[in-house]
């Protein structure tokens, strides 16, 4: 079993930020650690029991997914490695597999979603205006159906505990000006389109995904940072259960999010614990999502 990292501390670098999952740390000022924690977050709240081993799985996948997308958009990593950053050998063992040493970018204020699926808050948004942020559906489609093309679906970027907001394209326009909301829309829908395809050949359908994105201060170049293609960004089917109408399994957190809805929470902090059996059947997922797409 890994050893549990909920939130890092350390001696000589400076807390930028603690997110839901994340905890950055300032390297000097053109550079940064990202220490992946075991934290789970479920309807945009920190949920107090973490997976165990969870941090080292996300970085793997997304390192993975960083290597091979590299063709389509630039990423934040950096060079640096972590022994050169974090020289105190008992400091550095936790964060050893679950850290990412990255540029410092100007992150962009929006969450870039892709949909190939009906499910989630695009399901109720289509139960009840037949529109998945100002884009319209065709009628007669079921819970999780395949869309006939896949849809850009921005949100707005919520702080620790608060909730994301579906915007329209036009909303994420006036946010970003037309030229680089195109540009965003276009690098992560085709990001989807590839993922996909390789997702696929590995018996898992990607439902759903979310990137975000920075520019590089200097170039202006737009840049794949934070986490990618994970099951905490991510939905992924295993495609040999898959059925329209129903609820799929999963190999991310969705399986949380099912159990939090039996509850009675309101979806806002505190967050209740989840039981050991939901935690061990979570990471397994996660597990069989990291041995799928990357072995």
């Amino acid at each position: 079993m890994d050893e549990i990292l909920f939130q890092a501390t350390l001696k000589r670098l400076p807390l930028i930020h603690r997110g839901k999952v994340r905890d950055i740390f300032a390297i000097d000022d053109k550079h940064m650690l990202i220490v992946t924690t075991d934290r789970l977050s479920a309807f945009d709240v920190v949920l107090p029991t973490p997976i165990p081993g969870k941090g080292r799985i996300l970085t793997q996948i997304s390192n993975f997914w960083f290597e091979r997308l590299r063709h389509i958009v630039a990423n934040h990593l950096s060079d640096l490695g972590l022994d050169e950053v974090i020289t105190d050998p008992i400091e550095r063992t936790p964060l050893e597999g679950r850290s990412m040493l990255v540029r410092r970018l100007k992150a962009l204020p929006i969450e870039a979603i892709v949909r190939g699926y009906l499910i989630g808050s695009a399901w109720k948004d289509y139960q009840r205006e037949r529109k998945v942020c100002g884009i319209e559906l065709p009628a007669g489609l079921e819970l999780a159906a395949k869309l006939e093309t896949p849809v850009f679906t921005p949100s707005s970027k919520a702080s620790v505990g608060a909730h994301d907001e579906n915007i329209t394209y036009l909303q994420m326009q006036d946010i970003l000006g037309a030229e680089l909301a195109e540009r965003v829309r276009e690098t992560s829908l085709a990001l989807y389109r590839e993922a996909t395809e390789h997702a696929s050949k590995r018996g898992i359908i990607l439902a759903d995904t979310k990137f975000e994105f920075g520019l590089d201060p200097d170039t202006g170049e737009l840049t794949l940072i934070d986490e990618v293609l994970t099951p905490d960004s991510s939905r992924f089917w295993p495609a040999e259960s898959y059925h329209p109408g129903t609820n799929p399994p999963s190999f991310d957190k969705q399986f949380v999010r099912d159990y939090l809805e039996t509850l009675d929470w309101n979806k806002s902090p505190p967050a209740p614990a989840i039981p050991a059996e939901i935690v061990e059947q979570t990471r397994l997922r996660y597990n069989e999502a990291l041995t799928r797409l990357t072995s």
